[in-house]
């Protein structure tokens, strides 16, 4: 199903939806540039520096780093626990142009003019200011630095079949995003968003994620079965009171309805730009 919501104000909390469950790394460490910063591909060349904001578990930073060797690569995210992990992998890896930190996307503690491109994947739909984010990565570029930013857009994501549990799991995805501060159809804000920060030039994109066989939909559906239920997803929805246990669980049974489909698909759509200083 598709859904066009109503225009929402957001909350005054600033708080990330997901946290840091293990289903949700799941989720995060699955992602590399080629499946979700392919359009940045291009824009990637030895001895640049990057900044990658909101790095997570930290693999796609560490694809960058590849990518950009002999180049400076520094994730920031704002859990230490996940910056541990994401340093121990960048050792697995041998990697010694990678570093991550505990940063803040408000105030990125680095000198202006300090890299060449700020990466940012999943990050501007969980902001309350994403303007005033994008002016803060405006800062630390360098002059004809780009910043790369792609947000999935949760109005768009389509699904086959139809469940009365995940028409529950999006309004209740819509609910939280907008209860924490955040915007579930950031794709489509980014480029006004870039506009009003003060961007030069914005380039515009899109892509999608598809998970439809056997394999794509054991690991979709059974880690939304435990986000539902155990991630601060969970939390977050009782606390706002947008959902109850039983409804979450009831979404968790869904997912593994639809996992088990083999007619099962679900296609979830993002934004992308690359915005020049």
């Amino acid at each position: 199903m598709t859904i066009e919501p109503d225009r929402q104000e957001t909350a005054p909390r600033d708080e990330y939806t997901h946290g840091h469950h293990e289903s949700v790394l799941r989720s995060h460490t699955w992602r590399t540039v080629l499946n979700s910063a392919a359009y940045l591909i291009p824009h990637l060349e030895a001895g640049l520096t990057v900044l990658d904001v909101g790095s997570g578990p930290g693999t796609i930073t560490v694809d960058l780093a590849r990518r950009v060797s002999p180049g400076r690569v520094v994730g920031i995210d704002a859990s230490s626990g996940i910056v541990e992990q994401a340093n121990g992998l960048a050792d697995d890896n041998g990697l010694d142009n990678v570093s991550f930190v505990v940063g803040n996307v408000y105030d990125l503690g680095f000198p202006d003019d300090s890299f060449d491109i700020v990466h940012a994947h999943q990050v501007m739909q969980h902001l309350r200011r994403p303007v005033d984010a994008m002016r803060e990565v405006l800062r630390v570029l360098k002059p004809g630095g780009i910043l790369a930013a792609r947000d999935c857009d949760y109005g768009g994501t389509t699904w086959y079949p139809r469940l009365p549990g995940l028409d529950s799991w999006m309004k209740i995805c819509r609910d939280v995003h907008y209860w924490n501060g955040g915007e579930p159809d950031a794709g489509r804000r980014l480029k006004a968003w870039a506009r009003a920060a003060g961007y030069a030039e914005v380039t515009s994109s899109a892509s999608i994620w598809c998970f439809a066989s056997e394999a794509e939909r054991e690991w979709w559906g059974s880690s939304w079965s435990v986000r539902a239920t155990e991630s601060s997803f969970a939390t977050h929805a009782i606390e706002a009171g947008v959902a109850e246990l039983a409804e979450l669980h009831e979404v968790s049974g869904a997912w593994l309805t639809w996992a088990a489909d083999p007619d099962g698909w679900f296609g979830m759509p993002h934004g992308e730009i690359i915005a020049r200083t």
